[in-house]
This record gives C-alpha cells, sequence and structure tokens, in this order.
C-alpha cells in the first residue's frame, strides 16, 4: 500500500533516462514530485514555483558543475533540503553547500528509497538517524556541538 504523499520533492538531474526513474522511484515511495530540471535556472523557476522540502541534485548538469550553487540557493532561499547525486564525489564542496549528504552513482532503488526516509526524518524532527548505506552524510550533520568539541 502506498503511502500518503508528505514529501514535496524536486530531480535536478541532465540524464532524462535516469530522472524517470528517479520520478518512479519516488512516486512508488510516497513521495510528491513537483518537477524535474536539468540545469540552473529550470531548477530555480520550479523551485519559485512549487517550493519543494526536499531535492536531489546532480553535481554536472546541463550548464557545467552547477549543482552545489543550486543547492546553496535552494537550501538558504527555500529551505529545501538537498541531497547530491553524483558520479564524481570529488567535486562535491566541502561544506556539501549546505546538503544533508551525497549517494554516489549509479544507484539502486533501494538506495533511493533509504535516502529519501532519511530525509524526510531530518526534514519532519530536525533529527539526524543512521545514515543509510552508499549515502555519504554531510560533514556539518557530524560535527560534535561546540560544547564538546576538543579544544
Amino acid at each position: 500500500m502506498q503511502q500518503t504523499s508528505d514529501l514535496r520533492v524536486m530531480i535536478v538531474e541532465d540524464q532524462a533516462i535516469l530522472a524517470m526513474e528517479l520520478e518512479l522511484v519516488l512516486g512508488d515511495a510516497g513521495c510528491d514530485v513537483v518537477g524535474c530540471a536539468m540545469d540552473r535556472a529550470s531548477a530555480f523557476e520550479i523551485a519559485e514555483r512549487e517550493r519543494p522540502m526536499l531535492a536531489l541534485v546532480d553535481v554536472n548538469l546541463l550548464d557545467g558543475m552547477t549543482g552545489p550553487q543550486i543547492a546553496h540557493r535552494l537550501v538558504s532561499e527555500y529551505g529545501t533540503a538537498v541531497i547530491f547525486l553524483t558520479a564524481n564525489p570529488e567535486q562535491i564542496p566541502d561544506g556539501f553547500a549546505g546538503a544533508l549528504g551525497a549517494v554516489s552513482k549509479p544507484f539502486d532503488e533501494q538506495t533511493i528509497r533509504a535516502v529519501v526516509a532519511f530525509a524526510r526524518r531530518f526534514i519532519l524532527t530536525r533529527t539526524v538517524s543512521d545514515p543509510p548505506r552508499r549515502f555519504r552524510l554531510a560533514p556539518w550533520l557530524t560535527t560534535p556541538p561546540a560544547d564538546i568539541a576538543p579544544h
């Protein structure tokens, strides 16, 4: 039985077949896919119109390595949680541009479902649960609070 659609998700991916696959997997996972973008301009157009709660963002898009810029703006201006999908994890900026983490391509349906469940928990509770397998958690989520950090 499909769960209710409580998560508005945007896909930012320039490989059309992969974007369609993600759309099917997300729909089956109970997500409401509000749009698919292949570049920075269309990503911001969709974000402005739809206000997604979560975005799956490739690092390299039709207009170059714009994924980190898209992620940063989605997080800072729209409060969107972002997960990078990339074949080149070394291209993710040090601070992950505010993204929750990254999944390396190629990935499977089980990984995407687990990552979306992780993101859903984070969005709803602002807590970090155990990250799914094959998911690289952003450093800003794993840094201990200042009061217990070594001096």
